[in-house]
């Protein structure tokens, strides 16, 4: 298949502007500051193309960006679509502020495998969550999504509650219930938003999920970056507007993204969405195809689990490694040492994201590896474990944004059972707060801290990352 981008210029305007610069050469006298000279610091600035007096002029009256986002608006049935060059983080956080009403923003039931980027919007908006934890497959150890029960007793406790807001996929690649959470949701009046980072494909072939909106969902957020061929940052923030407000949406993305977007990630969103329009499901043929033969090879190797069913996002390929008797850390070791980094690796689990970029080959290298370093590392059987971000139950002291915000001390960390965190903290990959803001730091919390640390992963966002210390409200 062509891989020249020139063929999709006619339909994505933000990458024909991003080409068109690079065919006229223009001398500016704007930001930013290297002026395309690659001779003072190499080719690290190559393809960097503002929006403003870039892909548009300074008072943007060419329109390519609200063109671009229309596009996309439309093919993914939305009545409204953002870009945003910071990410998910960026588009969740301006969904909570669209969400948000009056000074203390209220009340939202929040499904606990959230982001950090979303509750740390909570504390942007003012929005005080009502936790709900996602079912376990007890089988794996991993979450299997939030159910629409759980989440109706919540808005039953809660009847003040102004949203709903999930994750779904899970970082690990299962898919829970998200019409079914639309139902519940829209039977109190109150909209369902979907972080959906993992999913800018679904939707889109035939052996995908359908993706949120799709479902019913009032708003959702996806990664262009993730899973299709976009630059690092790529986001989208896409939503209908019967219970989504577009204007208050607009404000919360104006209010919390870069005055200066970078044109090239922007263009690339386009580019992104006009190749899934155009080849999406040719290219998800191959890839689907491809790691449906490395499942099946993996299932070949005694005692592994590899994630997989109609409960599963074909693209993501998990491994529970506990039953090989292998340590999942030496494996990414030989992984890394092969050139095949993977998304997440612990003890227990190795997660490797599938996008329509890979291949059988790709695939193919990788199963191989992945093979050869079970078999060398092989050892006496684990049971499950669940993971360290799914068994503590948080007890929530204050709002996220009233413990942020409040006077605070550090402490030992020994000394901070009871108190109130003022910090976010969690194991990343996946960045599920085990303690987020305004929560009592439990002995059971700090329990599954040390386990996610004993397993390899990295403990993330706090200010001192060893923990020998915690921030506390004073």
């Amino acid at each position: 298949m062509p891989t020249d981008p020139r063929r999709l210029r006619g339909d994505a305007p933000l990458l024909d502007a991003w080409l068109r610069f690079q065919e006229e050469a223009p001398t500016p006298f704007t930001i930013p500051g290297h002026k395309h000279r690659r001779d003072i610091v190499g080719d690290i600035v190559a393809g960097d193309v503002p929006l403003y007096a870039g892909l548009d002029t300074m008072k943007l009256s060419r329109g390519v960006l609200v063109d671009a986002e229309a596009r996309a608006a439309q093919l993914w049935g939305a009545d409204v679509c953002r870009f945003s060059v910071g990410g998910a983080t960026h588009a969740n956080q301006a969904l909570a502020l669209a969400l948000a009403e009056g000074g203390d923003g209220g009340r939202v039931v929040v499904g606990r495998t959230l982001h950090r980027s979303m509750l740390l919007g909570l504390v942007l908006a003012g929005l005080t969550p009502v936790w709900v934890r996602p079912d376990i497959d007890p089988a794996t150890g991993l979450p299997a999504g939030v159910s629409p029960a759980a989440v109706a007793d919540a808005l039953a406790s809660a009847p003040d509650a102004r949203a709903v807001l999930v994750a779904d996929p899970s970082y690990v690649g299962t898919v829970g219930d998200v019409a079914g959470l639309a139902v519940v949701a829209h039977a109190h009046d109150v909209p369902l938003v979907v972080d959906a980072a993992w999913a800018a494909h679904f939707g889109f072939h035939p052996s995908l999920p359908r993706h949120p909106l799709q479902l019913g969902a009032d708003a959702m957020v996806v990664s262009a970056h993730k899973t299709l061929p976009a630059w690092s940052q790529a986001a989208l923030v896409l939503a209908r507007t019967d219970r989504i407000d577009p204007s208050r949406l607009d404000a919360g993305v104006e209010a919390t993204q870069t005055t200066s977007p970078a044109g090239a990630i922007l263009a690339s969103i386009d580019a992104a969405r006009a190749l899934l329009q155009r080849d999406g499901e040719s290219l998800l043929d191959d890839a689907i195809a491809a790691v449906a033969t490395a499942r099946d090879r993996l299932r070949e190797v005694d005692g592994l689990v590899v994630l997989g069913g109609p409960g599963v996002d074909p693209l993501k390929l998990t491994l529970v490694l506990g039953g090989t008797g292998a340590d999942g850390i030496a494996v990414e070791d030989d992984l890394l040492a092969a050139g095949l980094p993977v998304e997440a690796a612990e003890r227990d689990t190795i997660v490797a994201q599938v996008s329509m970029a890979d291949d059988a080959d790709s695939l193919s290298r990788l199963t191989g590896a992945l093979v050869r370093s079970l078999s060398r590392h092989r050892g006496r059987p684990r049971p499950v474990v669940t993971g360290a971000a799914y068994v503590v139950d948080p007890v929530t002291v204050l709002s996220p944004r009233t413990a942020f915000f409040a006077p605070s001390e550090t402490v030992p960390i020994g000394q901070a059972v009871g108190r109130v965190t003022v910090e976010l903290v969690a194991p990343y990959p996946p960045g599920i707060p085990i303690l987020a803001p305004g929560e009592e730091v439990t002995r059971a919390a700090l329990d599954a801290l040390s386990q996610a640390r004993t397993a390899g992963v990295r403990i993330a966002y706090a200010t001192d990352p060893t923990l020998a210390t915690l921030r506390v409200v004073r």
